[in-house]
């Protein structure tokens, strides 16, 4: 049986490792400190002698800084060995969950946004949801990793989320089978000839690679008149990602910048000159969901006046975390700095307020593509359209098939009328922009 250092020893070494840490002369200052220490050793010691049950030393320091760390802000967590692992293949591999990105919130466990087709998602879960139970275990002071571990498991197994809801009377039990949560994280497709859509889910290593991709199949065909960035219910991911995303818009300039306490968190971000730029308007959707990287898109964009930002009031997560790995396999994911946008703004505990204020409305149930407004077209035996010879015009897209649009993407039109606005307004700038180049 391995034998543990005694709490005495403890003490002593702690003691003389802050000595290294301090020069002399804030020894004093830090006599509060040390003073601390030497409590927290009385304390286990107290607890190894008196306390009904046996207890694990390594367990119960292992307790303490996660409540230390959790002191600080939501998002600062000692990660177990296996949380360590789980936090590396998040961002470079795929993970077997139910798709949600989830923050401590006056202590609940709440939902920053689902993943876009991920179990949670499919299920119905939404940003802001709070999670009360985990399979019938509590989430009250339940520490960040360990809410995550709960929700992770094998692919095929089942996992019960007890959520309470905005608007609902009771708690309501969600249960969801596990899955691979999948990396590809951009999706697209055009809405009408010239209008391209591109969804970003969250920003995992590979993100700015596909967009990039998206971006070159959209314009294939034909040059864009204007494109949708969707980031609603993107609840971020890798920083150096979003910076990626944002000069697939811009030129030059400032995309984002941290500042720490100390000189290596203070970093400045940069658009770079050339590459796959793309000149045609740009409007951003955001929402409640849309949280930290994100957040950076959208309001380096919008700084810059590259894009005009539509929606309702972003999360409002400004903090970046670093973590550290630790000799034991262990590892600390700490908040070591702020980031800002290009005209020094931190959205932290605020968001990224939209040019235009849009709240998703939801349709009535009974609203589909068919229940459109009688028009001369729908009439028996109407007369045909007929282009004038005499006339140098050419016959629309809307005119030749289907309006324009196939019947998945009307459908999503109909439903989603943020979509809806940044489509019309998209068209609208083109629009404009033809008559005054003709009044010229």
């Amino acid at each position: 049986m391995q034998k543990t250092a005694s709490p005495l020893l403890v003490t002593v070494a702690l003691l003389i490792f802050c000595c290294l840490l301090n020069p002399l002369n804030t020894f004093a200052k830090d006599q509060g400190t040390y003073q601390n220490l030497e409590t927290f050793a009385n304390v286990l010691s107290l607890l190894e002698k008196n306390y009904v049950d046996g207890i694990d030393p390594e367990e119960v320091i292992q307790g303490a800084i996660k409540g230390m760390l959790s002191s600080l802000d939501p998002h600062s967590s000692y990660l177990k060995p296996e949380n360590f692992k789980d936090l590396q293949i998040e961002t470079s591999g795929s993970f077997s969950g139910i798709g949600i990105e989830i923050t401590m919130k006056d202590n609940l466990l709440v939902v920053v946004a689902p993943i876009e087709g991920t179990p949670a998602f499919i299920k119905g879960v939404k940003a802001g949801d709070i999670i009360i139970k985990i399979d019938s275990v509590s989430t009250k002071d339940m520490t960040l990793m360990d809410a995550v571990s709960l929700l992770r498991g094998k692919k095929g197994s089942e996992v019960t989320i007890s959520i309470q809801r905005k608007g609902w009377d009771e708690v309501q039990n969600f249960t969801i089978t596990r899955d691979v949560i999948p990396l590809h994280s951009v999706k697209s497709k055009l809405l009408e000839p010239g209008y391209g859509y591109i969804r970003i889910t969250n920003f995992q290593s590979k993100t700015s690679h596909d967009a990039k991709e998206a971006l070159t199949k959209l314009s294939a065909d034909k040059e864009l008149s204007g494109l949708i960035l969707d980031l609603r219910n993107n609840p971020g991911g890798l920083l150096e990602q979003s910076v990626k995303i944002s000069d697939l818009f811009l030129d030059d300039g400032m995309i984002v910048y941290t500042k720490g306490r100390i000189e290596s968190q203070n970093t400045e971000y940069y658009a770079h000159a050339g590459g796959l730029k793309l000149k045609a308007p740009l409007i951003i959707l955001v929402n409640g969901g849309s949280a930290s990287a994100s957040e950076i898109v959208a309001g380096a964009l919008q700084d810059h006046q590259r894009a005009l930002i539509l929606g309702v009031q972003t999360f409002g997560k400004g903090s970046v975390q670093t973590v550290f790995p630790m000799s034991n396999g262990t590892g600390l994911r700490l908040t070591t700095a702020r980031y800002y946008t290009p005209n020094g703004r931190s959205i932290q505990a605020k968001g990224i307020t939209p040019d235009l204020v849009v709240p998703l409305q939801q349709p009535p149930e009974d609203q589909s593509p068919q229940t459109s407004v009688l028009r001369e077209k729908d009439l028996k035996h109407h007369i045909k359209n007929v282009t004038d010879p005499e006339k140098n015009s050419e016959q629309t897209t809307e005119e030749s098939s289907k309006d324009g649009i196939d019947g998945d993407i009307e459908q999503l039109l109909q439903n989603d009328n943020q979509l809806r606005t940044a489509l019309m307004l998209l068209k609208g700038i083109s629009v404009f922009g033809r008559k005054t180049t003709e009044i010229k």
